[in-house]
């Protein structure tokens, strides 16, 4: 179909009250010769059914509508086939600005101009469909708790799955529990652990396919096309025996969590009845009962101490969630045993969120167990085999020692990702490199330490991806996700990690976090299938397209991607993995030679829309300045500020982009050679605490940031002419303050000595 652009002005919610609607149309059809231009009373869904009407009337391919916020249309009524544009006249211009002034009518038609010029340059989206047929099926590695309810949950749905473990038994943690900790009302009783159960279930399912002793050896691909070869292993190591290889289009990570090791003043691996919490319940779980290491004796006396390092940064800084309900539960296990018994709970603080606090009070009803809160200073053999554990600054105020037949240390989760394994080997290297008993034990962990710290020997999943075989992870070793908005999404598309692999939780958590992923997995291979984004650009059938010929292999597309959507060959040529792309168009941002681009978003689009501002000469004094706002947080901003009526600057031009990774220099330069008098790019929050929908591209921004004012001095102008920021969408209110004093520094500095050149 021949491409016909049309556009409807909205007169209503005061846009025709306070701006010439005339003047607009006459911007619309003499200027840029729009054949179709007319006004609707609003943008309700009855004056949207008259535009629709039009629409196929006029045989219109692309729409205009000047009127309200993209973000505030009840409903999308406009033919799937039809573009359709929408400006926020309303809370950009008439809502932020005075009504019937010069500026403010200037700013309404330049944004006429710059919506018009990317309507021209708008392509259609065409989903990306691989020549090879997209796979459908899941893999699950890891096969506790969380693994085993994810796969049930995927099959129940009618997926194929296919579950992995390391270990010749499935269950993890949950299998080595004698009992679970109240998992429904009252909160007050015990539970069967429910594990065994469950595997059965798991391994009668028609739909799962279970791999026992198996890891993964390598698995390549994207959503969709992920090939997956397994080792077998043995004693939870590799063997390197080829097990099977096999394609599925999504994979959830489910692998658990091990111990950390306690703090040293708590004699832990030194006296062999101070034992873990760990150790006490597979204790329980295999004899039934619960004995001193040391001699096979009954315990009569128990001192619980938590947080073993928990609060204590150097050592381990998080709460992981269980242990607080642990211990009350291994306490009742030594009152079922000898209810003349005694437990001791030394603690730092006491967690159990929600209605475990039932269970917090049914421990503290039994008469044997004590609850103190105290600061632990050592735990020492006396004679007679006791243990005497003392205490300072308790809650009496004293400072207490107890005697003691056995004691058992809270241990704080760490979680089974590439980086956990990392951080627990990287801990036993270094004490071996500093305390080995030998020069040559002492240099072997100095050389163990180099290959640690460049990832090599910890690979859990494998990924055959350029930026490396693993999720990428926080400080503490849990995987990178958007924990505010995406917490499941990882930053490896179709790669969802669940259970406390992700964040400490208990089992109940898990089985929760599990459904999530499984979810999450199943919504990524159908709309793969489609050809469309997972979130945060949902839906989203664009796709960056590479023009290879003009490639210099700078590296620096493969290397700033967020996502590891790209790889390279030998020379360092891109290779892109389409069905792995957010969409978030950072590769676009880093190319200097600006060979990526997506047909509905690309550097010629934004850079038209730059120029497509009327820019005033130098003596009308009116400066023109560009602000580039991220689409997730600053531009939505920028609505809600025009809803509370805050008024700004009426001499800056806003142009959303997707990211502010995406911003690519050549827009700078345009924006500074057409005349503009300053930019302003404005992002989300950055740092270990992001808001950035996409993980690096603020941060990757600002870092840009500093090449830009460089090649403004280079220019002879003032690098203050650029300006980056920070803004969360609930900062509206600095909108205006953003604007306005940058307005005044520009007034200050002087207007851009290229304008009219």
């Amino acid at each position: 179909m021949e491409e016909k652009i049309g556009v409807f002005i909205c007169t209503g919610y005061g846009i025709g009250e306070a701006i010439d609607i005339e003047a607009l149309s006459k911007v619309a059809t003499e200027e840029y010769s729009v054949p179709y231009c007319r006004t609707v009373r609003s943008c309700e869904k009855s004056d949207l059914n008259i535009i629709v009407e039009d629409i196929e009337k006029e045989e219109l391919s692309k729409v205009l509508i000047a009127g309200i916020s993209p973000r505030r249309y009840e409903e999308d009524v406009f033919p799937g086939d039809v573009i359709v544009e929408k400006l926020g006249l309303r809370e950009h211009v008439v809502w932020s600005q005075p009504p019937n002034e010069e500026d403010t009518q200037m700013l309404a038609e330049d944004y006429i101009r710059m919506y018009l010029t990317k309507l021209q340059k708008f392509e259609p989206p065409e989903p990306f469909q691989p020549e090879e047929t997209l796979n459908k099926s899941i893999l699950v590695v890891g096969g506790g708790v969380t693994g085993l309810t994810a796969a049930l949950e995927a099959a129940k749905t009618g997926y194929d799955v296919r579950l992995i473990d390391k270990s010749e038994k499935l269950g993890g943690w949950l299998s080595k529990q004698y009992r679970s900790i109240p998992s429904k009302p009252p909160f007050r009783d015990l539970e069967d652990n429910g594990i065994d159960a469950l595997i059965k279930e798991v391994d009668e399912h028609p739909l799962i396919k279970v791999y026992r002793s198996a890891a993964a050896a390598r698995i390549e691909g994207a959503p969709g096309l992920f090939d997956v070869s397994l080792k077998s292993t043995k004693n939870g190591k590799t063997e390197g025996e080829p097990l099977d290889t096999f394609r599925v289009g999504s994979i959830i990570q489910a692998t658990g969590w091990k111990p950390k090791e306690p703090r040293e003043n708590l004699s832990y691996g030194k006296i062999p009845d101070v034992i873990r919490n760990i150790e006490l319940e597979e204790m329980v779980k295999e004899n039934g009962k619960i004995v001193r290491p040391s001699d096979g004796k009954e315990v009569k006396s128990i001192a619980f101490i938590q947080c073993g390092g928990s609060i204590d940064k150097k050592h381990h800084s998080y709460c992981s969630s269980i242990c607080c309900l642990n211990a009350l539960k291994q306490a009742m296990y030594l009152r079922e045993q000898d209810d003349n018994a005694k437990a001791y709970i030394f603690y730092e603080f006491i967690r159990t969120p929600g209605f475990y606090e039932d269970f917090y009070r049914k421990a503290q009803e039994e008469p044997g167990i004590f609850f103190t809160k105290g600061e632990i200073t050592g735990v020492k053999n006396e004679n007679g085999g006791k243990l005497l554990v003392s205490a300072l600054n308790t809650m009496p105020g004293d400072n207490i020692e107890v005697e003691v037949d056995l004691v058992v240390l809270a241990a704080g989760m760490i979680p089974n990702s590439a980086d956990g394994e990392a951080i627990r080997a990287l801990e036993d290297a270094k004490i071996t490199a500093e305390k080995g008993e030998t020069d040559v034990q002492r240099d072997a962990a100095k050389e163990k330490i180099a290959k640690l710290e460049e990832h090599e020997g910890t690979e859990i999943l494998n990924l055959g991806y350029r930026q490396g075989p693993d999720l990428p992870t926080l400080e503490y070793g849990f995987p990178d996700s958007h924990f505010i908005c995406f917490p499941y999404e990882s930053r490896r598309t179709g790669i969802y990690p669940a259970g406390s692999v992700r964040q400490p939780m208990d089992s109940l958590s898990s089985k929760e976090d599990a459904a999530g992923a499984a979810l999450k997995a199943i919504q990524c291979v159908e709309m793969t299938d489609r050809g469309e984004a997972v979130h945060p650009r949902a839906g989203d059938k664009s796709y960056p397209d590479f023009f290879m010929q003009r490639c210099t292999q700078c590296k620096r597309c493969t290397e700033e991607c967020p996502f590891g959507v790209l790889n390279e060959d030998e020379k360092g040529t891109p290779l892109l993995s389409a069905t792995r792309c957010r969409r978030c168009g950072v590769c676009m941002g880093a190319c200097p030679e600006r060979i990526v681009s997506f047909k509905d978003f690309s550097v010629n689009m934004i850079a038209s829309m730059i120029k497509a501002v009327n820019v005033p000469d130098e003596f009308e004094e009116k400066p023109r300045i560009l602000a580039l706002l991220c689409e997730n947080d600053a531009f939505p901003a920028l609505d809600l500020a025009g809803q509370h009526g805050l008024q700004y600057s009426p001499f800056v031009r806003v142009i959303p982009v997707r990211c502010l990774g995406s911003v690519n220099s050549i827009w700078i330069s345009e924006a500074i050679s057409t005349g503009f008098d300053g930019i302003i790019l404005i992002g989300c929050k950055y740092g270990d605490d992001y808001q950035c929908h996409f993980c690096k591209g603020s941060e990757l921004a600002f870092a840009r940031g500093d090449n830009i004012r460089e090649k403004l001095e280079q220019m002879q102008m003032e690098n203050q002419r650029v300006e980056l920021h920070e803004l969360q969408i609930s900062d509206y209110e600095r909108i205006p303050e953003i604007f306005n004093s940058f307005a005044e520094m520009i007034e200050e500095i002087g207007m851009n000595p290229f304008k009219g050149m």
